[in-house]
């Protein structure tokens, strides 16, 4: 059996998938109609919407199959979202890379796979929407051109909710996405009793960069913010642009002491910027930073009420400073 190979750009396709906060959420009828669709137009057993996460693709949409994931390393859409076209197995008892893999000996004894990647920008390939017959077959051209166009309103589904989640100006989270996720990461979390902390950042001085160069310069200045955010914090770490210039990250399995040092790191960044960007404007920025009590129930909104009350004791100490 071979299994699949790591994209090159893996870390950026993860974390395009992971804010698009669609893993683990209830069916859609939206991506079920298209399922089942392909299911009744290819006359398959099985039609999926996969998305491949770091070690399993998880099926947003299931159509014809009892599970809602396999482990990534037998999968045949991770094979797939390495390539720009339809990825076809006509025959996996015949197919040295497949021939062995549990999902062909056993079930759902798949024989002919056809799936074709699903990107939502900057050519990353978040999984497939795949058909899965358990006989052998040939796909034509004429419906490998179907399938293409079924995947093309997958992939027009995507981006909707990438509109919803993603922020216009920066690129990175917005509040609703962040809400989504934080609230995810919130419940797990208190499940198994894992520390986790939130950072509420809130830019100084924007008001006055705003004033004196503008907004042109002040969309820069949050731009740049944002670049510094997804180079300081790890891939686990979910950060985001609330609104203005306020931004949020939370840590999990992080508390307050390591924190303090991502603190550090944070300020450093900024030092580093300030001294070597050539723009006209400084960054520097008030932080509040509260730790998640796991025995409590979560709230991501009294969470970041609590972090937004350290932020402002901190902004107003720079005022009298």
């Amino acid at each position: 059996m071979q299994t699949p190979l790591v994209p090159e750009n893996e870390r950026l396709r993860l974390d395009a998938l992971r804010r698009l906060a669609v893993l683990d959420t209830p069916a859609e009828e939206r991506f079920d109609r298209i399922t089942r669709m392909a299911r009744n137009m290819f006359d398959v057993p099985i039609a999926l919407v996969s998305l491949v996460d770091e070690n399993r693709q998880w099926f947003k949409s299931c159509c014809g199959l009892p599970v809602f994931e396999t482990p990534r390393d037998i999968s045949f859409c991770g094979h797939a979202i390495l390539g720009e076209t339809l990825f076809v197995v006509e025959d996996a008892s015949q197919d040295t890379r497949f021939a062995d893999n549990p999902l062909v000996t056993g079930e759902p004894h798949i024989r002919f796979y056809a799936g074709h990647p699903l990107e939502v920008g900057n050519g990353l390939k978040l999984g497939t929407l795949c058909i899965i017959d358990r006989k052998p077959r040939i796909l034509g051209q004429r419906e490998k051109a179907l399938l293409s166009d079924l995947a093309s309103m997958v992939e027009s589904e995507l981006q909707a909710i990438q509109m919803a989640t993603i922020d216009e100006l920066t690129g990175i989270t917005n509040r609703r996405g962040f809400m989504l996720l934080g609230e995810k990461s919130l419940q797990y979390a208190f499940r198994v009793k894992l520390s986790l902390s939130l950072l509420f950042l809130d830019l100084n001085h924007f008001k006055a960069i705003n004033d004196k160069f503008g907004h042109d310069i002040g969309d820069d200045a949050l731009r740049q913010m944002a670049e510094l955010l997804c180079n300081v914090f790890r891939d686990a770490d979910i950060f985001a642009r609330l609104g203005g210039d306020e931004f949020v990250v939370l840590l999990p399995g992080s508390g307050r002491e390591h924190c303090q040092r991502i603190q550090e790191r944070l300020n450093q960044a900024l030092e580093n910027f300030n001294t070597n960007s050539g723009k006209p404007y400084q960054l520097s920025c008030s932080i509040g930073i509260v730790e998640y009590d796991a025995t409590t129930a979560p709230d991501i909104n009294m969470l970041l009420c609590l972090a937004d009350d350290e932020m402002y004791c901190c902004k107003q100490a720079i005022k009298k400073g």
